[in-house]
């Protein structure tokens, strides 16, 4: 996936005259700062210049996340969305995400540090004249009320909440999206045992999820992860982006591509028809077969489609991890223990 060309060189105009050292000194103390106090409700960036780095080094991987997500969400659902709030904003990443797929009237950013406001402005006066007439406003997920929108985004900000406040919050957002809410977190067991807890509440309030998940009962994937210990298993994703030449200097990276790994679901207000079944992992491609692990209405299993299933194996052979995928008869399913 490769970043607008308009987003990669708005990100790079902010750091112009910025020496590589200073610029890689930063990216290290954010990342101390982020890996060591994210979840106290503590402030972490407030220098412009923090914000200008900030937006180069995850910016990308952002967008191409919300991106990724929101399109398996459109896939799924035929609807008309008109306005956009972005909370926890930070630079802007989500609202350049669902601008490049949606055909927006109004887009709200909603991100309570002024570093991280003026930078996302800066940048978002290279993008559409909707991006360009975006309006950012201060406020605090969790103290302040929340403007409403046909579809609120709320990416890689559930961490940022104290526990206490997490399922008040999650209800906030819920009020506040008139048709959608999308929520994207770090593809990690801690961000997917945030997306479940908010899955498992927002279910009991009569919401109607869109994605991933092909059903709306309980989640059959293992809950070892409720201790958030490293092995079993979680749902997540991965999306591939191009790095710039800025982007791999800033991470010592050697491969022109960032993988990133993240977590989604999607609520609606009004039913909608859910897919037969979501890839769960990289398909397994042998000689004359197809072997995938879904997700659908009977729990997780593993489908083995063959090439005498003719249109089913040609889909297969072309799917990807977190694609939807309709299935041949039952015959050829095998349940996964």
């Amino acid at each position: 996936m490769e970043l607008p060309f308009e987003l990669r060189t708005a990100i790079e105009k902010q750091t112009e005259g910025m020496s590589l050292s200073k610029m890689k000194k930063i990216v290290e103390d954010l990342s101390h700062r982020y890996r060591k106090e994210s979840g106290r409700g503590k402030t972490l960036l407030t220098e412009e210049t923090e914000a200008a780095v900030y937006s180069a080094v995850r910016m990308p991987a952002t967008f191409g996340a919300v991106f990724s997500a929101l399109n398996y969400v459109l896939e799924c659902m035929n609807m008309k969305v008109h306005s956009l709030l972005d909370v926890g904003a930070g630079t802007g990443a989500a609202a350049w995400a669902a601008d490049a797929l949606l055909e927006l009237d109004r887009v709200i950013c909603m991100e309570r540090e002024p570093a991280m406001q003026k930078i996302g402005k800066s940048i978002m006066q290279q993008g559409s004249s909707i991006l360009q007439r975006a309006e950012w406003i201060s406020g605090d997920l969790v103290s302040d009320n929340i403007l409403q929108a046909d579809l609120v985004i709320a990416s890689y900000v559930l961490n940022e909440l104290l526990g206490e406040n997490f399922l008040g919050t999650i209800d906030k957002l819920w009020q506040a999206a008139q048709e959608l809410l999308l929520i994207v977190e770090p593809g990690t067991p801690q961000g997917y045992k945030r997306l479940r807890m908010a899955r498992e509440y927002l279910l009991s309030k009569g919401a109607e999820i869109v994605a991933p998940c092909p059903h709306g009962m309980e989640c059959p994937m293992p809950y070892i992860v409720a201790s958030l210990k490293s092995e079993g298993d979680w749902c997540h994703f991965t999306c591939r982006i191009a790095r710039s030449r800025l982007h791999r200097q800033l991470k010592d990276g050697e491969v022109p591509y960032e993988d990133e790994k993240f977590s989604y679901m999607a609520f609606a207000k009004k039913t909608t028809e859910k897919v037969p079944a979501r890839i769960l992992r990289h398909p397994y491609i042998g000689k004359g077969y197809v072997s995938l692990e879904v997700c659908n209405a009977d729990g997780i299993e593993t489908a083995v489609i063959r090439k005498k299933d003719k249109d089913f194996y040609k889909d297969a052979k072309k799917a990807r991890c977190g694609d939807s995928i309709v299935l041949p008869k039952k015959d050829n399913i095998e349940k996964t223990e």
